[in-house]
């Protein structure tokens, strides 16, 4: 565990890097169900009033994509989603959304949250996740 004090505060700051199984799953409990189906979780970092959870989407081909040829080509710009706060601490999920390159067409794609939401039985919680996210279309990254 890293553990650093920030300059002029007293406020202390810990990340966890998640690297094991064991941990993800401990992670999972405060995530919308459904999440780590398409997102892995690369840290959490806690601090005095918050806890930031930073989720990277996975290289998993879109369904509305299968048979074409994909690239990954790196991640549109992290946002921050606010989730419900954990024992008194204010929760953030930074989310770093996948883009890939058609190879035939060059064309830039990314995963369809709408598709996702109408193709998955969902918990309310992962509906509200995907209503979020779904928001920042790739012209807006």
């Amino acid at each position: 565990m890293d553990q650093s004090e920030k300059l002029g505060s007293k406020e202390k700051s810990f990340t966890l890097f998640i690297m094991d199984k064991q941990s993800e799953e401990l992670v999972s409990v405060v995530l919308p169900e459904g999440v780590l189906e398409y997102f892995k979780v690369k840290k959490v970092n806690k601090l005095e009033e918050e806890i930031g959870i930073y989720l990277e989407e996975q290289n998993i081909i879109p369904s509305e994509y299968k048979g074409q040829k994909l690239v990954s080509k790196g991640f549109y710009e992290e946002i921050k989603v606010q989730d419900f706060p954990i024992r008194g601490k204010a929760v953030y999920l930074y989310i770093k959304r996948r883009r890939w390159v058609n190879e035939t067409t060059g064309a830039i794609v990314y995963r369809n949250w709408e598709l996702v939401a109408k193709g998955t039985r969902m918990t309310r919680e992962f509906a509200s996740f995907l209503k979020v996210i779904s928001r920042y279309q790739a012209g807006k990254l």
